[in-house]
């Protein structure tokens, strides 16, 4: 078993914008440099590095300009936002097995940026699973998510104010961030059903913010982590998973489409883990779009088929809630670097240094996109 072998040593990030100057090179290796400053860890040390394949800083030039030593272990994960928590799961492993020391993984992004969305690319004969959705309309992610919401408030009886209750809870958690893109700039749920549409039923503030910015976490063995400057947040689980037929986006071919592919991973999860749902103090959960909050409450058994909308009511979403979620802002209120940041906020909950802390936080789970081929980390103290 991985159990507790080891632990979140160090984070770092950059600033965040609409639009930076730098390179998404220099990016990653500010935010990696961060990350083992904060751990201790100088970067001769790291043998081990992970990140996603849509990453374009390359480990080689990553490891040549920050003075890395020689590199055992690396790894990319895909599917975009499916692929955060993977990355810390696999570098971990391969720490816990003895391949490697010293591990980092780290997400650097130019989402301002137009080119480096993929979906604003024109291709002359569009293939893979596109060819399923995008020649009938469904273009962009938020018109693939769009459609399931559609038919998830058929079943459910979901309403845009449940999609509210998601949006507000980002956007007060983020009030509360210096680091945060939409720190002083409160949303009310007036401003929320008056914006304009983007998807129906998806509007303005359904969406993550697209930013520019990195994130790096620095990963240690147990033993090692107690000799680092902060409390270790050690990795007590994770995994991947993908659902049965699923299609990443529509999961067109599955018998239930709203059974995401974070069930999977949920399952996996907790077989692995001395804690369960109710044990969970704090809940990072990747959140592109809203409806993905709904589907992942559900998929990770914090309430039953159906049951997300009620649970999101009351304020049980935000600080002091039943289930705090998403308390740097998230991807909607923070900043969208594929869930990097999600990381590095329940890091940030363990070590009782979040800007919108739970007390006595001793559990912290993370999630990637529902959506897609996903995974899953818990964090204990």
């Amino acid at each position: 078993m991985l159990k507790d072998k080891t632990a979140i040593v160090g984070i770092g990030q950059t600033e965040f914008a609409k639009r930076l100057e730098a390179s998404e090179l220099e990016l990653a290796c500010r935010a990696i440099k961060a990350a083992l400053d904060d751990a201790g860890v100088h970067p001769s040390e790291v043998d081990a590095l992970g990140s996603y394949t849509m990453e374009e800083s390359q480990e080689v030039d990553v490891a040549r300009n920050l003075g890395m030593g020689d590199i055992v272990y690396f790894s990319q994960v895909g599917y975009g936002g499916g692929a955060g928590c993977g990355a810390v799961g696999q570098v971990a492993t391969a720490i816990a097995a003895g391949v490697a020391r010293v591990g980092v993984v780290w997400r650097s992004r130019k989402r301002g940026d137009p080119t480096k969305r993929v979906w604003a690319q024109v291709q002359a004969r569009v293939d893979d699973h596109w060819k399923h959705s995008r020649p009938y309309g469904l273009v962009r992610p938020v018109d693939e998510v769009a459609l399931l919401m559609r038919r998830y408030m058929h079943e459910t009886g979901a309403t845009r104010d449940h999609l509210a209750n998601v949006a507000l809870a980002a956007r007060r958690h983020g009030n509360m961030n210096p680091r945060s893109v939409m720190h002083g700039r409160p949303l009310t749920r007036a401003q929320y059903m008056e914006a304009r549409w983007i998807s129906e039923p998806l509007c303005l503030y359904d969406n993550c913010l697209e930013s520019d910015g990195a994130l790096a976490v620095v990963i240690t063995s147990a033993a090692r982590a107690k000799d680092c400057p902060h409390p270790p947040a050690y990795i007590h689980a994770w995994s991947q998973g993908i659902s049965r037929q699923h299609q990443p986006m529509t999961n067109y071919h599955s018998e239930n489409p709203l059974k995401s592919t974070s069930s999977a991973a949920a399952a996996n999860l907790w077989r692995q883990s001395d804690f369960q749902p109710k044990d969970v103090q704090v809940a990072q959960l990747y959140d592109a779009f809203t409806p993905l909050i709904l589907f992942s409450l559900e998929a990770y058994g914090f309430c039953g088929p159906g049951e997300a909308p009620a649970f999101s009511e009351g304020g049980a979403l935000e600080l002091g809630g039943r289930l705090p979620i998403n308390t740097s802002g998230g991807s909607l209120s923070e900043a969208y670097i594929h869930g990097m940041n999600l990381v590095t906020e329940a890091v940030r909950q363990i070590r009782g240094t979040s800007t919108a802390q739970v007390a006595n936080c001793t559990v912290s789970l993370v999630t990637s996109a529902a959506a897609v081929p996903t995974g899953a980390v818990l964090l204990r103290r």
